[in-house]
């Protein structure tokens, strides 16, 4: 039995796990998260008081588009908090993420969470991921058949060149689902906070800007925002699945293999960790969901050996290569996604 067909069997991630928690990077990183939330919520402040004293004028689109990016950063706070990277207390990461997302983004926790954690069980598998479930786009050969003709074969084929176009929409698409998922039947923990919280948000929202500006001027005002912030959180997580592989609903894979295989890591530095939220390293946060979001680059290199060992592809692009290859998927998904899938697991075992 070869080397490498040993830890496939038993598991390809217990080795490298140890080597990760040996090393120190699963502990929290307190000062880097403090430090984030404390900087996040005084540029809310600050955009806050600005707008009230710039008043009727076009400058505020500036302030509008500032405000998408910091409500970026909270999403992505909020995200590390849903993961408990931030605090070793459940229940303290459970309510900084309900907080930042619901009194600062206008997102419910409660919705996001459990999509969010059924995609992490089974990235890019049809039928168990919604990330690649069937939507305004097609992502997999299956529902790009039941497009071919008319409209929807028009917009199928040319989704990849519209998909950067339709983030401008998905502000408003959030806010919807999560509002939405409150309202509905689903059990959601804490609801009447959560939908507090979220009403609330996007209510006063709405009321300050028509307070401050005229309704013009406040309607330009909430559309630039919501298309920065959908924009700009779209971008981050459209280049880490998409353009991968597609699993089959009935594959069964390695934990490592499949949160490998299916995600890509994109190039680029500090500057584009801050814009994507450390979701540039999507190979590590898969593995690693909890660890805090400034030692996914130290775990990198352990991780990047470890698959290289196992023979394991490690994909990792340049950010403007990973949106070429998103939007080229997304226009030719019937002939990008065709299968059959091809588990190094099962090639280990007939070999």
């Amino acid at each position: 039995m070869s080397e490498r067909t040993l830890p496939r069997q038993a598991s390809t991630y217990t080795e490298l796990a140890a080597t990760v928690r040996a090393s120190g990077l699963m502990r929290r990183r307190y000062g880097y998260y403090w430090s984030r939330i404390g900087a996040a919520v005084l540029a809310f402040g600050a955009i806050v008081a600005a707008v009230v004293v710039v008043g009727d004028s076009w400058w505020q689109l500036a302030l509008a588009a500032l405000l998408g990016l910091v409500i970026t950063q909270f999403g992505f706070l909020g995200h590390d908090a849903a993961h408990r990277q931030i605090f070793a207390s459940a229940a303290w990461n459970d309510w900084t993420a309900r907080l930042l997302s619901g009194v600062f983004a206008g997102l419910s926790y409660g919705w996001w969470r459990g999509k969010h954690n059924r995609h992490h069980a089974a990235p890019n598998q049809e039928g168990l991921d919604p990330d690649i479930a069937p939507g305004a786009l097609a992502f997999t050969r299956d529902i790009a058949a039941t497009r071919s003709t008319g409209f929807p074969g028009w917009f199928q084929r040319r989704q990849g060149w519209l998909f950067f176009p339709l983030l401008a929409l998905e502000g408003l698409n959030l806010h919807a689902a999560g509002v939405r998922h409150l309202l509905g039947r689903e059990p959601v923990r804490h609801r009447l906070t959560e939908l507090a919280l979220v009403l609330s948000r996007l209510g006063l929202y709405v009321a300050g800007l028509l307070l401050v500006l005229p309704p013009g001027k406040a309607a330009a005002f909430f559309f630039l925002q919501m298309a920065v912030f959908g924009g700009c959180l779209g971008a981050s997580f459209a280049p880490n699945h998409k353009g991968m592989p597609i699993v089959p609903p009935a594959s069964r894979l390695d934990f490592l293999d499949r949160q490998v295989l299916t995600s890509r890591n994109v190039r680029g530095g500090p500057v584009v960790d801050a814009l994507m939220g450390g979701l540039n390293y999507q190979i590590e946060h898969h593995l690693f969901p909890s660890m805090p979001r400034p030692n996914l680059r130290l775990a990198q290199p352990l991780v990047r050996a470890h698959c290289a060992r196992l023979g394991v592809p490690y994909a990792e692009v340049g950010l403007w290569r990973s949106y070429a290859i998103v939007v080229d998927y997304l226009n030719h998904v019937g002939l990008r996604a065709r299968g059959p899938f091809d588990c190094p697991l099962a090639a280990d075992l007939r070999a």
